[in-house]
């Protein structure tokens, strides 16, 4: 049964990590894509005297992006803010116990605001183009339901492990 679990708990990390490889090369390449398009901005407005409003919206537009993925991959790696002045007074199990609380605080938040209004919302847009790039603002506004999704990912992961860490330290506690 331990073995079990310890399996099921290595494969969940497996997928995690291969989950976070991908969002940290999504954000990286994001990051790269803005660079570039900032560069050819700047030298296109300066030095050719004629800006490009492409780049400037489509910069834009994976600025958002990145904040969403990249909020995302921070949450997934419990890296996110946080107060732990009074957590930190804590025995080692109740602090277990609020860190699974508190990330419960946040998926419903996800799902509320994230998931679903993100999903009407990028729904709703659909219809309507960008100006300048032509595409319907739904695809722009699918960030927000899909960096929701890829939250409520890491939140089962991280309770995966939180439970795992709850029951090692009862087994501690009982020896």
């Amino acid at each position: 049964m331990v073995n079990n679990q310890s399996n099921f708990l290595k494969r969940v990390n497996q997928v995690k990590s291969a989950v976070d490889f991908i969002a940290s090369w999504a954000c990286i390449t994001i990051v790269g894509a803005m660079t570039l398009l900032v560069t050819y901005q700047v030298i296109s407005r300066y030095l050719f005297n004629s800006p490009s409003g492409v780049s400037e919206v489509l910069s834009r537009y994976l600025f958002i992006w990145l904040i969403f993925f990249g909020s995302a991959y921070v949450f997934g790696l419990r890296e996110h803010m946080s107060i732990s002045f009074v957590k930190d007074k804590f025995s080692p199990k109740m602090k277990v116990i609020a860190d699974m609380f508190i990330e419960l605080v946040v998926i419903v938040f996800t799902y509320c605001i994230m998931i679903f209004g993100g999903y009407n919302t990028a729904m709703r847009q659909m219809w309507q183009l960008d100006s300048a790039l032509q595409i319907p603002m739904g695809v722009i506004y699918s960030a927000i339901p899909i960096s929701g999704l890829c939250i409520l990912f890491y939140f089962i992961c991280n309770e995966i492990n939180l439970f795992a860490r709850l029951k090692e330290i009862n087994h501690e506690s009982n020896k």
